[in-house]
């Protein structure tokens, strides 16, 4: 499996920090995270943090590993991102 571009292996979870401009663009980028992980119905683990960064963590953890259902929501997140 291919790790999405930009998107890295942290203690076995797909992982990626954006940073945003500001703390009220981080919680947009959050909140445009929302219903594509709904439809999935796969749930990323979110941080923010230094006010303008958010950490996405993924893993499927009905298997404890990623899987390709991370490799697509990273996807669609990174699209948002741009």
């Amino acid at each position: 499996m291919k790790t999405p571009e930009n998107w890295i292996i942290e203690n076995n979870k797909l992982t990626r920090t954006f940073t945003l401009s500001n703390f009220v663009d981080a919680v947009n980028f959050v909140n445009k995270i929302v219903p594509i992980a709904e439809e999935a119905d796969h749930h990323p683990d979110i941080e923010i943090f230094a006010y303008k960064k958010v950490k996405i963590k993924l893993l499927s953890h009905d298997v404890g590993e990623i899987t390709e259902r991370d490799v697509k929501l990273a996807e669609k997140i990174s699209e948002i991102s741009r």
